[in-house]
């Protein structure tokens, strides 16, 4: 809602774009401190903390906001809020699961996420419709304040060890970096699923309004009611198909994300192709829903299997600034491809032939460091002997690592 909101004011494109980039620049840089202070042994739950804070004083900020330099600061602060919180929360997860598989948890928090998404639209749609746009920064510092009383009363269990080089008197470890490369096909792909996700948020609605070669361009209230209904595909997909690609492995998770994430894009740009390209547009949204849900919960567990727990904090930093990158840049991209063709069939084939390209580098990925479900409590120090278990016959996780 905020281009809205400050569109409303006369404030220019240009300056409701340089403020949300602003944001996404900062959320990138607090990211990476956060992840690395995550590592140093920081609780996850003090970046949540001041995540709260920030972002109250971000919608205090918005609610009155009249001028750029207002504007700005509320948006500064606001991807700090979401620079803290990604990285700890995701980091949060495993080690909140007890005795449930994380693959599970993972699965349940995206349900959260999307019926969280799915209420938000609902609620900044009622807020438009009475004239009161900035009530949705209301809505958010109430939220805000909530998620600040639970974790107060209720903290994050956070049972990690403290990393070995923070003891003053041991010599600082130099940079170990050797951890990595085995999670670089796991962000390769997650670029290009939430660079799909950003694309339906900003070039398919130009698409549907504008129409394709054939298909007839809709007006914005109908737009809009496809968007609505593929977000409520997610509400109800995502919990079933994220406890179903729960049980098996990230490979075949983000394999299959990745074909239904192309055969939705195929159909989209098609649908160009044809007078009733509106049909075959609500069927490209059903594998698009699919794959989204099969995506967020299998690509975050995946960053668990493929990175040492001492390292996961910066691993989950990272993870989310894939989807920092895909934001600022598949909207700019997509919209200057569909302003130079005047329709989306080029954009769609090639982000479906895109998804079908980086699908081989999920074929190696194998649970290197798998969560211990055994006990009472999830202490990440004994994940350091021994879960890298691979059985030397076949290939496949052994019986004891199966989730």
């Amino acid at each position: 809602m905020t281009p809205l909101v400050f569109n409303a004011i006369a404030f220019s494109a240009s300056q409701v774009g340089s403020g949300l980039a602003v944001s996404a620049l900062v959320g990138t840089a607090v990211r990476l401190l956060s992840g690395a202070l995550l590592d140093r042994g920081l609780r996850c739950s003090w970046p949540i903390r001041v995540t709260t804070l920030l972002a109250i004083s971000a919608d205090l900020m918005l609610f009155q906001a009249d001028t750029y330099s207002a504007y700005l600061l509320g948006q500064l602060l606001l991807g700090s809020a979401a620079g803290l919180y990604w990285p700890a929360i995701e980091l949060a997860v495993p080690l909140n699961c007890g005795n449930l598989p994380s693959g599970r948890g993972y699965a349940l928090v995206r349900s959260s996420d999307a019926l969280g998404i799915g209420l938000g639209a609902l609620l900044g749609t009622i807020a438009a419709t009475l004239g009161h746009l900035r009530l949705v920064y209301g809505v958010e510092a109430i939220c805000m304040a909530s998620v600040l009383i639970l974790i107060s009363v209720d903290p994050l269990l956070d049972k990690r060890p403290l990393p070995e080089n923070v003891h003053p008197d041991k010599p600082t470890k130099k940079i170990d970096l050797s951890w990595l490369p085995p999670l670089v096909p796991v962000l390769v792909v997650s670029v290009v699923a939430t660079g799909v996700l950003s694309l339906q948020q900003s070039a398919l609605p130009l698409d549907l309004v504008r129409g394709g070669l054939e298909r007839q361009g809709l007006s914005e209230s109908h737009s809009s009611a496809l968007i609505a209904f593929q977000l409520t595909l997610l509400v109800l997909l995502q919990w079933p198909v994220g406890r179903w690609l729960s049980e098996r492995s990230v490979s075949f998770g983000l394999s299959l994300s990745l074909v239904s994430f192309a055969a939705g894009c195929l159909l989209i740009g098609l649908s160009a192709l044809t007078s009733s390209g509106t049909g075959l547009v609500m069927v490209g949204l059903l594998p698009m829903a699919f794959a989204q849900a099969a995506f967020l919960p299998t690509a975050t567990e995946a960053v668990v299997e493929e990175t040492p727990p001492e390292h996961r904090g910066l691993a989950m930093a990272m993870f989310s600034q894939c989807f920092a990158i895909s934001a600022i840049a598949a909207p700019v991209l997509g919209g200057k491809l569909l302003d130079q063709q005047g329709h989306g069939l080029t954009l769609w084939v090639a982000v479906a032939g895109i998804s079908l390209a980086v699908l081989p580098l999920v074929k190696g990925l194998r649970p290197r460091f798998k969560e211990s479900v055994q006990g009472p409590t999830n202490n990440l120090s004994t994940l350091k002997q021994g879960v890298q278990a691979v059985s030397g016959t076949n290939g496949r996780p052994s019986p004891s690592t199966n989730r």
